[in-house]
């Protein structure tokens, strides 16, 4: 197992409706077990703790020990993001988002290698678009910091467009398959079709 990273916490964003999917897509199963409970193992091999992100309503189902609840002072990702920053001001996160399922473990321990704590955040982008993707990246304290800060300022709460315009270090996985997202039934039943399920 990877050595640990000092004062890196892990954030599975479970608090999503999954409108597009039409079910939840942490439950979703691709590696025999809810794919929150996949990714929250992946965190652990190089996180100190993980938590899961989730909603006000979700706290029957989950260990309030491993949850942070939204605060809802924001919209979208940030949402969760920014409650847990607000809970552990001083930790960098590693941020995952549940509509990964090719993500993996080698994909995971590159990002950390990878990370430069002295920027805003470290995020995976593909060859291909080149562009930061907010949801499979380590946050750092600062830019968690200055994102508050920008969302005093815009109307926008999209994660992308913050970070495409701050100080970043972007990382190309050695396969861009592992960013693909699935957010629909015909994008779940592809990644099955691939995974042989």
């Amino acid at each position: 197992m990877m050595e640990i990273e000092n004062h890196l916490y892990g954030l599975i964003l479970a608090g999503g409706k999954s409108s597009r999917m039409g079910t939840d897509k942490g439950l979703l199963q691709y590696h025999g077990k809810p794919q929150r409970e996949y990714l929250f193992e992946l965190a652990q091999t190089v996180c100190e703790r993980v938590f899961y992100s989730i909603r006000e309503d979700q706290q029957d189902t989950f260990n309030p020990h491993e949850s942070i609840v939204d605060r809802n002072e924001y919209r979208g990702p940030f949402n969760g993001m920014l409650s847990a920053n607000t809970a552990f001001s001083n930790k960098a996160w590693l941020v995952l988002a549940c509509d990964l399922p090719l993500i993996d473990s080698a994909a995971i321990k590159q990002l950390v290698t990878e990370r430069n704590p002295s920027k805003v955040a470290t995020a995976f982008a593909t060859q291909k678009s080149g562009l930061p993707e907010p949801l499979v990246a380590i946050w750092e304290p600062q830019g968690l910091q200055q994102a508050k800060d920008y969302l005093k300022t815009t109307d926008s709460s999209c994660p992308r467009k913050f970070l495409i315009n701050s100080d970043i270090k972007l990382v190309h996985p050695k396969n861009d398959a592992v960013l693909y997202n699935a957010n629909s039934q015909e994008e779940f039943e592809h990644v099955k079709s691939l995974l042989d399920l």
